[in-house]
């Protein structure tokens, strides 16, 4: 079975909005961002597919494809897309397939396929319901050392109980913190 990991750029103080010029690549980052750039292209190579809610594919699918020539858009532009939505019919980006089936089963068909990681990034709607389901294997998050003292928060009206399984800073200040659902497979604390 193929995990579903949720990776989002986060404040230290919980914001996933990227609003308020806290958020950039991160070649953008105060510091040298070589290393974070390092670990997102493994990230990469070790997913065939990426989840998105419609918001955020419509965001991505307006960009993305006229930058090819970017490893990001490279990667995005070869990789399985599904969207979420009840409402878009027809994707306008290649390899992207909508699903709007019930969420719960839609979803655990895509972990059933074989292949690597599925992405969810951003689409906060959809990462919540995903939670809310218990759908998610694994979250990625990247701590940005930035304190909001408001914004959208990952985790709403949910205890979760996770295991770290690796903390990695970068050069740019950046902090890595891996955590995965205790019955998860590879997980060895709780």
């Amino acid at each position: 079975m193929r995990d579903l990991v949720v990776t989002e750029n986060i404040t230290l103080d919980g914001d996933i909005s990227g609003t308020g010029g806290w958020f950039g690549p991160a070649t953008e980052v105060d510091g040298d961002g070589s290393d974070m750039l390092e670990e997102l292209h493994a990230q990469s190579d070790a997913s065939d597919a990426v989840l998105f809610g419609r918001v955020t594919f419509e965001a991505m699918r307006g960009y993305w494809p006229q930058h090819v020539d970017d490893p990001v858009g490279r990667h995005l532009d070869g990789v399985a897309k599904y969207v979420v939505s009840r409402t878009l019919t027809e994707p306008g980006w290649r390899n992207t397939s909508v699903l709007d089936g019930p969420l719960v089963d839609e979803v655990r068909r895509l972990k059933d396929r074989p292949g690597k990681d599925i992405v969810a990034t951003g689409s906060i709607t959809l990462v919540r319901s995903l939670i809310a389901e218990d759908l998610v294997d694994e979250f990625r998050l990247f701590v940005y050392p930035v304190v909001i003292g408001a914004g959208e928060r990952l985790f709403q009206d949910r205890a979760l109980k996770l295991a770290l399984v690796e903390a990695k800073p970068f050069r740019n200040g950046v902090v890595l913190l891996r955590y995965r659902r205790p019955d998860a497979d590879g997980v060895t604390g709780g």
